[in-house]
This record gives C-alpha cells, sequence and structure tokens, in this order.
C-alpha cells in the first residue's frame, strides 16, 4: 500500500540550477573539503540547486497543473545574473555556498512562483527565502566537519553566470541509505527581456 501511495504522489521543489562551469568552479574550490572531510554527506554536483519554492509531496496530477502556468511564469521573465560566493552552515550540520548577484530579482521571481502555487490550490510552508546552494550534510554525532569547511570556503566567489531556465523538479530520496538525487520534472526557458 505504501509502495502504491509513493507511485502517486512526488517530493517536488522550483528551482534554478547553476551552469555546469559555475558549479565546476565550486567543485575545484571544494576540493581540499571533499578529501579532509570524507564523513560528510556531500551532495552531488549535478543536484546543486537554489530552491525557489520546496512544495512537498504532491499528487501526480497536481504537478501536472503547474507545469503550464509555471512554462508561461518563465516565458515573461527575464534571465538573472547570479553567482556562487562565500559558505556557511545551518545549524553546523549543512554546508552551503552562498548566492551573489541580482538576489532583488532572485526574491522577486521566488515571491511570483509562490504566489502562482498557492493560486493553484497547493499548501506548502512558505519559509523565507534564504538564496543558498547545499552542499553537503553531517550526521548528527559529526558536525565539526561542516564548520570547517565553510570556514574554508568563505572567502569563494565565483564569476557571474546567468539562471537561464525554471525548474520543476523531483527528488528521489530512494528506499534506503544513500543520496538524495533530483531529476527534472520540466524546466523552461526564461523569455522576457526587462
Amino acid at each position: 500500500m505504501n509502495e502504491q501511495i509513493a507511485a502517486e504522489t512526488i517530493r517536488v521543489f522550483i528551482a534554478l540550477a547553476p551552469p555546469d562551469d559555475a558549479k565546476e568552479e565550486l567543485a575545484q574550490a571544494l576540493r581540499s573539503a571533499y578529501d579532509a572531510h570524507p564523513c560528510l554527506r556531500w551532495n552531488r554536483i549535478e543536484d546543486w540547486h537554489i530552491t525557489l519554492a520546496f512544495l512537498g509531496e504532491l499528487p501526480r496530477s497536481t504537478v501536472a497543473l503547474l507545469q503550464p502556468p509555471l512554462a508561461e511564469l518563465a516565458a515573461g521573465r527575464r534571465p538573472l545574473r547570479l553567482a556562487l560566493r562565500g559558505s556557511g552552515h545551518f545549524d553546523e550540520r549543512v554546508l552551503w555556498s552562498g548566492i551573489g548577484g541580482d538576489l532583488e530579482g532572485l526574491r522577486s521571481l521566488a515571491g511570483e512562483v509562490r504566489t502562482l502555487v498557492k493560486a493553484h490550490g497547493v499548501a506548502f510552508v512558505d519559509r523565507p527565502l534564504n538564496p543558498h546552494l547545499t552542499l553537503a550534510r553531517a550526521r548528527r554525532d559529526d558536525t565539526s566537519g561542516v564548520v570547517r569547511a565553510a570556514a574554508g570556503l568563505s572567502a569563494f566567489t565565483g564569476r557571474t553566470w546567468q539562471a537561464e531556465r525554471l525548474h520543476l523538479v523531483g527528488s528521489n530520496y530512494g528506499r534506503g541509505p544513500g543520496p538524495i538525487h533530483y531529476r527534472d520534472i520540466d524546466s523552461w526557458p526564461f523569455g522576457g527581456t526587462g
């Protein structure tokens, strides 16, 4: 029964994704942290993203209803110029890279996305936007690696890049141990010029 329910729902969020070369630039800066802190659960580089709205578990039919209005929203928005900058941690357990660049535009986009989702009857916990890219998580009994890795990456300043697509992402938590994997359900290019 639980497997049937899981097949009918999907964990969903709406996000932006840095381009591969910007992610690789950050991964290069993280090389020594990967070696120094192997006990951290490092997110896969292909899964790095900037969450605009985390919607949680949704019926697949609801996800399908969100796709046309999200495509329309993206078509009317201009690309954002962003950068990966600095580092920090949440509760000494989650290591993240900060976001720089057009933060006003990023907050505006997140607000529009959240308003659209609510207008289509999807209830979700609307937390304040804290723009970041999650890099790794610590086990409860060993958080020192996150703090040290954040300190080592605090001066990182990546190149500026353009966020050109809005992504509707599903997460696959698997049915057992192992990393979280994400996949695009759909994505749409930003088409606006203003």
